[in-house]
Formats: structure tokens, sequence, C-alpha cells
């Protein structure tokens, strides 16, 4: 096996964070996390009204940002697949408890970081978090008419931001 890349983090968020990929990206998942998108195809779909990835793009491969839709000034919710706000602010997160300082941007974070094949003691929080969004793939499937991509579009921006690709319910 190759040797992995040590990746040092300085944004807005993290300085001098630092943290070794063990596995090859996009591989060796848990085997309850499946998603259904790449962080690249989220991006490139819309979400997060664009604004997530502004300022930390040098630590992710430059391919996830060739079609990405981003909003560096503010957020726009017309960048979102959905073309809806399905976002709460950070602070909200934060009141939750739901971020942790290894990934103050949250899920998507970890995700991002989890995909490049970082493992750590989060690893089975997040994935429980992930699975719970399903309870909105039920909801879709029950009110909205299969393939009918306008119906609960909310819902399916919010599934769009945990990796779930919420057009083919």
């Amino acid at each position: 096996m190759a040797a992995r890349k040590k990746i040092v983090v300085n944004d807005r968020m993290q300085k001098n964070y630092t943290y070794w990929p063990v596995a090859p990206a996009g591989k060796k998942f848990h085997p309850e996390f499946k998603p259904q998108l790449t962080p690249a195809q989220m991006l490139e779909l819309g979400v997060f009204g664009g604004k997530y990835m502004t300022d930390c793009r040098r630590e992710f491969p430059a391919a996830w940002f060739r079609k990405a839709k981003l909003s560096p000034e503010r957020r726009d919710p017309k960048l979102n697949y959905f073309g809806v706000d399905a976002s709460k602010p950070l602070s909200y997160w934060k009141q939750k408890g739901w971020i942790h300082p290894e990934d103050p941007r949250g899920w998507f974070q970890w995700y991002c970081r989890y995909y490049l094949g970082r493992r750590g003691p989060d690893d089975v929080r997040q994935i429980r978090r992930w699975k719970a969004m399903t309870r909105h793939i039920a909801q879709i499937k029950k009110h909205c008419r299969k393939g009918d991509v306008k119906c609960r579009r909310r819902q399916r921006q919010a599934l769009l931001h945990w990796a779930y690709d919420s057009r083919k319910f």
C-alpha cells in the first residue's frame, strides 16, 4: 500500500488541524454507510446555497470544484439543486451539540474527510445521523408521485445535503 499523504488544514474555521487518510479515497466505507452521491457530485448539483466550501478548497481535490456551484459572498439558495433553502444556521447545529471540534462545519465536512480516507472516533455517530435521514425518504415516497421532483423540495434538498440522491424517489 502506498504511503498516505498528511493533510494540514488552515482555513477560517481551523488552524493547523492535521489528519492522515488511512483508507483509499472513496473506498472501504463502514458497511452500513452507503452514500448515493460523492462530495463532488453534491457540489455540482448544488448544496448548502453554494457557501459551504468556499474557503477550504485547498484541502480537497481540485476536481471536486470544477463544476461546483459556489457562492463565496453569501449563501444563495438559488444555487441549490431544488432552488430552496433547506439549511439551518451553524449556530443551530452548535446549540444541538452536533458540531465537534474535528469538523467545525458539520456533517458534510466529516463526509468529505471520510471520503478522502480519514477514519476516526466520530464515524459511528455521523453514520448514525446519516442513517436517520431515511425518515425523509419515507415521507417523500408516501406523499409524492415517483419522479415528481417538485413535491417536497425542501426535504429533497435536505436529503441531497446528506448524500442521498432524492431526484430518484
